[in-house]
Order: structure tokens, then sequence, then C-alpha cells
């Protein structure tokens, strides 16, 4: 499929690749006219599908960049998307859309199917059904249209999957459906006809149990979430599965002939010569149709009571007893396992054998308990004896125990089949070692922990799983103070507040801290949070004699990883960052971004890592700290090497996402590789952004650690730290953060002055000097800048040939914002004239835009707009980059006022589309004013308020991101007649 909507929405081009469609707005554009293929979609459906009913005011521009954007993706396709006088028409084979491709197939069954050729039917509803890959349209925004769209497609999804099973119960192979079914009623289980369809099959393939089973989950559903008796088609499948298997022997299965099966009823239609009060009374008898279906077991002659001694009293965790409750209860949605899972110290031990105890009265055939020993030195305990434990436990003598695994899980299989049993299984080592050890049947229940994820047996098996947490401070301080007394706890509060967050609330933690206050009633809480706040000591701390502490618990889940993430995880120390990437990891690891990946899966797997957002990973600072000692046993030279590689590798993504703002950045080379500016391909993939937004998005996530990263450089890679801050500058302006900006320009250039590097210096300087700039400290930002034409000056060579065009630049820029024009535009012609001398075609474009806004501020709009239009000429069209922006903002601000309304407005607009959707919430904020200013020049007041009113919110959210008090908002309260004081305070 080239366009696929039941799913993602995704768009496939020349060569099978998938094309990038940039945000879900555009992926919207595409969908809708792709859904309508040969209709024309009106502008009005566009933005109801995006917006819902309040689009901006900019919403026609936006449409139409995402058209024109579509248009160059789409151009080696076979679609092609036409504009008409009121919207948009996409143009195309319709068996390249899988949505149009799905209602043809299933068109095309249904005619099979009343022409009674119901096995091609069946694979033609099978081939339709393979089209869909997960919600469709899942990826747009969230809309009524896009909802209602939603449900129409899944509405269409659901009567194809009924009329494939309905047509497989007709052919006699109904069992082949059976696990498809099972599946869709764990999601959608209210819905009847699904149910009874699901129940017939099963009885086809010989499950009578399992088919009343399932009846009496839906049941009692049906009575707990709507309060309501199963309606006439699942009372007709009860009765008929009762009816028919009503003189079998229990639990035997009923062989059903081809011929016998061709007359099933359809999905949801009664059976022939079933009545109403047939099928009442057959409902009455619920109770007495499972006990019959039940299979007979030969009673234990005591029943077992293996749970392990009740320890400490559980604090806390009740929203995890009730889910406990709910995935052990005899209605529960699948027979599967609960696993409780989680990292070293978070309880889940604990948690289970408390519940365990409450619990047991429900499971009168008795409880099993198995210490599983998953992270045991000494290797993990051996199914097979396992099995032979609760075998005996379960009445079988030890002479008749089976000498093979598979023989012993045959045998516990049946010891289990019927019986109501708990079995608590702790400490698991994966998947394998559990599947011979759970019971059988849904009367049983079993409960795992285990520190690895398990979600292998969620695939498998049905598991539920619970990811258990640290505790609420609420709950963390009530242990606190059960282990000491309330008295300890009040007389210190902020103490106890600070005791808990220095064991990141995890019970273990907290426990072995009490334990040490316990031991020593002298000690002020104060005096173990002080011991407990040095890095240092703190795993220490947290350790009471004999070894047991939570650095031992760490170092068993350690020693259970394979290497490359036991690697990882001591060289992720050298990251600063709460979070990591991929990619950084990968510079850690020195390999490749795929191995990085599986070796951060194996981490978050057992709990050293979580999962923060997609390709991300966060980890705890006891886990950090963990990690450090680890690394402080590897060689010197290893970690020097590692932390160099770390280094580069955000100098390449910084350069990489920075130049997707501005591609005329510094070119300063690579720290020992002078005769190379530029990354090489493999760095570049060390970011993964693609435009401005994505860019941000990275930048956002990552400035915490590069932030830290520069200023340890600074100290000990000075010739890393001027690079890395240099190469923060135009992300740091995009995302609004001019103080920090500001903070890490004079860090890197002091690191720049300790290497005694002119060239680097020059472009300190001027970098210090534009973030002055944007923090509108303009003689400062002035003197800035002629050091670093100075310090350009005293340098020879082609990089000190870009450091002067882009100081002159800046001395220019700043030069008219203080007055003096005529200078300034002296300066910037300066810059522009040496930028051609050099042959550099990137400092060429940066010295035109600052020419074109230093001839708009000498009143030259004329000069202003030739000059932003061949700087932007100079770039490639894409991607859009902050240059593009700033240039087309020139040239608008420039326009003569000959220029239509209509015209003049649809420039506007494009500028303040392209801003929106790049996310620059400050150049948004200016394109705001200055199209204010162009409405009142127009005379066109009434809708100045509306766009001044715009660009005070956008300056007022871009002041809390950089830090200082802009001129400008006060300016536009003042327009606007709004005192300061009526500001909401949480705005500052």
């Amino acid at each position: 499929m080239r366009i696929r909507l039941l799913g993602p929405v995704e768009l496939q081009v020349a060569a099978g690749g998938l094309a990038t469609l940039a945000g879900s707005q555009r992926r919207a554009v595409l969908a809708l006219p792709a859904l309508r293929l040969g209709q024309v979609v009106s502008m009005d459906q566009f933005c109801e599908l995006l917006w819902g009913d309040r689009p901006p005011p900019s919403a026609r521009a936006a449409v139409q960049g995402h058209v024109a954007a579509l248009r160059k993706v789409l151009a080696d396709t076979p679609f092609e998307l036409h504009t008409r006088a009121c919207g948009y028409l996409l143009s195309g084979p319709a068996e390249e859309v899988d949505a149009l491709r799905f209602t043809r197939l299933t068109g095309l069954a249904g005619e099979r199917a009343e022409r009674g050729a119901d096995g091609e039917a069946i694979a033609l509803l099978e081939e339709a059904l393979r089209l869909w890959r997960g919600d469709a349209l899942a990826d747009l925004p969230d809309t009524p249209l896009r909802a209602a769209t939603e449900d129409h497609l899944k509405q269409s999804a659901l009567a194809a999957l009924l009329r494939w099973a309905g047509l497989r119960l007709r052919q006699g192979t109904g069992a082949a459906a059976v696990p498809v079914l099972e599946q869709r009623v764990r999601r959608d289980g209210l819905r009847e006809e699904l149910v009874a369809l699901l129940m017939r099959c099963l009885h086809q393939a010989g499950r009578p149990a399992d088919a009343l089973n399932a009846y009496h989950r839906t049941r009692l559903r049906l009575d707990r979430e709507l309060g309501i008796r199963p309606g006439a088609a699942l009372r007709a499948a009860f009765a008929e599965v009762l009816a028919e298997d009503g003189a079998e022997a229990p639990g035997a299965a009923v062989p059903v002939s081809g011929a016998a099966s061709a007359g099933a009823a359809p999905a949801g239609a009664a059976p022939v010569g079933a009545t109403s009060a047939g099928a009442t009374s057959a409902g009455d008898g619920a109770a007495a149709a499972t006990t019959a279906a039940r299979p007979s077991a030969e009673p234990f002659r005591q029943a077992p009571r293996l749970l392990p001694r009740q320890g400490a009293r559980l604090i806390g965790r009740t929203a995890e007893t009730r889910w406990l409750d709910r995935a052990c209860a005899p209605d529960r949605p699948s027979d599967g396992p609960a696993l409780v899972v989680g990292p070293a110290g978070a309880g889940k031990s604990a948690l289970v054998t408390a519940w365990a105890h409450r619990a047991a009265e429900r499971y009168p055939d008795g409880q099993l308990h198995a210490d599983l020993r998953g992270l045991d030195p000494a290797g993990p305990a051996d199914p097979v004896a396992v099995l032979g434990r609760f075998l005996r436990a379960l009445g079988v003598p030890a002479d008749a125990l089976p000498a093979d695994r598979a023989a012993r899980a045959a045998l516990y299989r049946e010891r289990t089949r019927g019986r109501r049993l708990l079995v608590l299984l702790d400490d698991a080592a994966d998947a394998d070692q559990l599947t011979d050890l759970l019971p059988e049947g849904p009367d049983c229940a079993a409960v795992v922990t285990a520190r690895g994820s398990l979600e292998k047996l969620v695939a498998t098996d049905d598991a539920t799983l619970l990811r258990l947490t640290a505790l609420p401070e609420a709950d963390a301080l009530a242990l606190l103070e059960h282990l000491l007394t309330p008295g300890r706890l009040q007389a210190e509060p902020e103490a106890a507040g600070l005791l808990v967050q220095l064991c990141e609330h995890l019970p273990y933690a907290l426990r072995i801290a009490a334990a040490r206050l316990a031991a020593h009633p002298d000690w002020a809480l104060a005096e173990l949070v002080a011991e407990l706040a040095d890095e240092h000591t703190r795993l220490a701390a947290l350790e009471l004699d004999g070894g047991t502490g939570l650095r031992h618990q760490l170092m068993l889940t350690y020693r259970q990883l394979p290497s490359t993430a036991a690697d990882l995880l001591a060289l992720l120390a050298l990251h600063p960052g709460r979070e990591v990437d991929g990619h950084a990891a990968a510079a850690l690891l020195d390999g490749d971004v795929a191995t990085a990946h599986q070796a951060l899966g194996e981490l978050a797997a057992r709990h050293l890592l979580t999962g923060a957002a997609p390709g991300r990973y966060h980890r705890t600072d006891l886990v950090r700290l963990f990690g450090a000692d680890l690394l402080a046993e590897r060689p010197e030279r290893d970690r020097e090497e590692a932390l160099t590689r770390l280094l580069d590798h955000y100098r390449a993504a910084l350069r990489h996402c920075g130049g997707l703002l501005d591609p005329g950045q510094e070119d300063a080379p690579a720290p020992g590789r002078p005769d190379r500016a530029a990354p090489t391909a493999v760095e570049v993939r060390t970011a993964p952004a693609t435009d401005i937004r994505t860019a941000l998005d990275w930048f956002h996530a990552e400035e915490p650690a590069i932030r830290v990263l520069i200023d340890r450089a600074a100290v000990s890679h000075p010739d890393r730290a001027w690079r890395l801050a240099l190469t923060t500058g135009a992300l740091y302006y995009g995302a609004s953060r001019f103080t920090d900006w500001l903070a890490r320009a004079e860090v890197g250039l002091a690191a720049a002055e300790r290497c005694a590097d002119p060239v680097a210096t020059a472009f300190l300087h001027n970098c210090r000097a534009q973030a002055l700039v944007a923090l509108e400290r303009r003689h400062e930002a002035a003197e800035a800048a002629r050091r670093a034409v100075a310090a350009a000056e005293s340098a020879d060579g082609p990089a000190a040939d870009s450091a002067r065009v882009r100081a002159l630049a800046t001395l220019g820029l700043v030069t008219a914002m203080l007055g003096d024009t005529a200078e300034a535009r002296r300066l910037a012609a300066a810059a522009a004239t040496l930028a051609v001398a050099s042959g550099n075609r990137k400092r060429l474009v940066d010295a035109l835009v600052h020419q074109g806004w230093v001839c708009l501020a000498a009143g030259d709009p004329a000069g202003a707009q030739r000059l932003s239009r061949e700087a932007r000429e100079l770039l490639p069209p894409r991607p859009v980059t902050q240059v593009h922006l700033w240039s087309l903002l020139t040239e608008a601000q420039a326009m003569p006022s000959t220029v239509r309304d209509h015209t003049a407005d649809l420039a506007w607009h494009r500028v303040l589309a392209a801003c929106e959707e790049a996310g620059l919430l400050y150049l948004h904020a200016v394109a705001e004013q200055s199209y204010a200013a162009h409405l009142v020049a127009r005379g066109r007041a009434p809708e100045m308020r509306r766009r001044l009113l715009s660009a005070l919110e956008r300056f007022r959210r871009h002041e809390q991101l950089a830090g200082y008090r802009s001129e400008l908002t006060a300016g536009l309260e003042a327009s606007l007649s709004l005192r300061t004081a009526d500001r909401p305070t949480d705005n500052w």
C-alpha cells in the first residue's frame, strides 16, 4: 500500500521507503483526501479534522503549507493533490490506499458468501483484516471528526471479523477463529454478539467448558459494569452449548462433524428451535452448568499451606493490593498469571506475601510457594525440583513422581485443574523458568515476582502486569513513622522529607535507614540525611552489617546483565543527565545505535532504567551512583576515551540540530581534526531531528546534560568545551532560553581563552554579543562584538575570516539598534563584502540577513526586501530554517503600502503559519506584533487588538523561559492599556 491509514498514517515512496510526514497535522491533511479519493475535500473539512470547532486565524495558511509540502512528497507516487475552488482533491489508484482496498475486499467477500463460495470469502476477509496495523488514524489530531472517522473504520473491521468467524463456523473450522476472537473479546468483552460467536467456536473446537466460562465472565461483567442481564443472542449461544453437552461426561470434548457444523447458526443469531423460555431457563441454571463442566479430581488429603512467613507489616500499597484482587478474581478477564515486577528495593515480595496471606481463604484447595532464586549467584531454582515439591504437597507420593520435567509438568496440570489454588512464585529468573510452574484452569491464581519484565508471558500466557514503583511520599513517611516513632519524625519534619527523597521512596532503602536510626536513638535524622546527601557515601549509608543493603541488591541484578549492558551501566556514570538516548549510549559504547538500544532495553528490562519517552530512558540517582562505583574500577584510559566520545557526540548532534535553525553557524574545526569542520554522515545520525521543531524537542530533552557537560569540560577539556558552547547558540535562541545562552557563552569564552585560540575567542565573544542582543543589553552587546572583531582580526585563515564576517554583522546589527544607522550600514556592507571575497556561501547568507535588517532599520525597505530575498534564495528550500523565517519576516515588514491587502495578508499568514509550525516562540511573537503594526498602517485597527493580545501572550511565555523582562512586553501592555499589576502572578 502506498497510503496506509489502518494504523499510524504512513506514505510509501520510491524503493519501498516511508516518507517523512512531519507532524500529526500534515498526516491528517494526507489522510482525509485519501479516504475520500477522487472527491473534493473542502477547507472547512480540513480545519474540522485538524482543530475541531476552534481553528486558529492562520488555519487556511497552515493547510496550504501542508498541501505544498505533501505535493513534493507525493511527486514519486501515483498520487496527485489538485487544487479546486473550495478545497483539494487527491487522485490516484484506490488499490494503493489500504482503507479503500479493505472496503473493496470485504465487499467482494460478501458477494462470494452470498453465492455459497465460503472458502473464497474467507480468504478475501483474511486478506482484508491483515491490512490492519493497529488503531486506524492512530497519530492524527484528537478532534471529533477524527474520532468519528476512526469509529466508522473500527466498526467496519469488527463487522468483517464477525463475518469471517461466522463463515469459519459454518465451514466447520471455527477452532481457527478462537485465538482471534479471544483477543478481541479481551479488548471489547461487552459485545454480546462477539462473545456468542466465540462460545460457538469454542464449542465446535471441543472446548465446551471454556465456552461456558466465556459466558459466565461476560454475564458478570454485564451485571457489574452495566447492571443488565445477557441478551437473547448470548443466552441462545449458552443454551446451545449447554443442550448439546449436557449428556456428556464432565470435561469431555464433543466432536463436531462437518455436516453438523455446516448448519451452525451465524454469529448473533438464535438457533432454530430455541425459544426465549429455553434461553431463560438456561441462564438460570448457569451455576449448575459450570459445576458440571469442571473436571473431577482426586481430593487432597490435606490442603497445602506453603506460604512464607508474613514478615514486616505492609504500609501503603492500597492500589496495588486492589490490583492483585482484580487480577486474581474468579471473573478476571484472562486466566494468565499476575506479574509483579520492579526495581531492587521496591518491595515486590513483601507486597505479594502480605496480599497472599490476606487472600488465602479464597483458595480452599491450598496455597503453594516457591523461591525461584532468579538473582542467586549460585543459579536459579530448577523447575524440575520445584515441580517435585509442588506435586508432593498436592498428594503425589515421592515414588510416583515422574523423572523428567515434561511428565512432572503434565501431572502438575492434572493435579491443579479444577482446583481453587493460589500459587506464589517469587523472584523468577525468566519466562522459561515459569512455563511449567503455572497452574491449570480459571479457578487457580498464580502471582509472580521478578526483577526482569517477563513481557513474554504477557504475549504467550495472557499475563497481567504490574510495574511496582517507589512509594508515594505520604506512604513513605508513614512507613518511616511506623518503623521509628511519630515523635521522632514530628521533631524533624524537613529532615524526614529529605530522608525519603534521598532513599528515593524505596521501601527497602527506607527500612535500612530506619534500622540504622533505631540502632542509634541518639542520632538526629538530620545527621543521617547529611551522610546520605554526600554522593560519595550514600550507598554505603544504605547498608547494614553483613553486606545487607541496596548496593548488594543492585549487584545481584548487575551480575545477570549481558556484557554490553553491564559495560553501559558503568559508562552511563559519565553522562550527567537523568535521561539518556540510544545515540549517546552508542557513543559511550563506541558502537552502533542498534546495539546501544538493545543494551538500554536490557537495563530497562531489569528496571535499572525506565522508559521516559520512545527511545529515551530515565535513571535514578541511586542507580547512577552504583554505576559510578563500577566505573571507578575501570582503567583511567577507558574512562577518558568514553568521555571524549560523549563530548564529540554532543558536538556533532548540536551542529546537526543547530544547523536546522541556523545553517550558517560557526565553522569551528573539530578538536584534533583541523582539516575537517563538518560532521560525518555517521555523526549526523547521532541527532534524530529533521526540522526546527524536532531539533528543539531534542534540545529540550538533552539541554540539562549538555549544560553540565560544558561546565565540567571547561575545566578538563577546554578545547571541547568552547566548541560545545558555541554550537548551542542557535538552539538556545530558538528555545527562548536567552539567559542560559549567555551563561554557556561565558563559560565557552573562558575555555577558549584558556586554549589561547584567537579564532575561538572571536567566535565566543560574538556568541556572547548575540546573547546580549537577545537580552536587550545592547551597549554590552556592542562592546562584546567589538572584542570579537578585534580577536578575529588578530588571526588569519578561513576560520578567522568566518569569525570576522560574523562579528562585523553582529556589530552592525547592534549599532543600528543603538541609533547609528550610517555606521551600521557600513559595518553590514563590510561583512557582506568580506563574505563574498571568502567564497563562503553560508557566511554570505548570514551577512545578507543582517544587512537586510539594518537596511530596514535605516529606512530603506526596498534594500531590505532585496537583500533578504537574496539571502533566502541562496539557501535550499528544505529544510525551512530560522534564517528563512527571519528573511520572510523582514520581507513582510518591508512590504510597500501599494501591495493589496489580500496579497499582503497571504504573506503575513505564511510567516505566522511557518513560525507556529516550527515552534519558534520569540520569532512568532515578533511576527504577531509586526503584523499588528501592518494592520494599523492599513487602517485596520479593530483587527490589530487581537494580534497584539496574541503577541503579548507569546512574549510573556517567552520571558518565563528567557529569564528577563522585555521592553517589548512593556510596550505591548502600554498599547493595550494593561497594567503590570493586572497580570496573573503565575505568569512571572
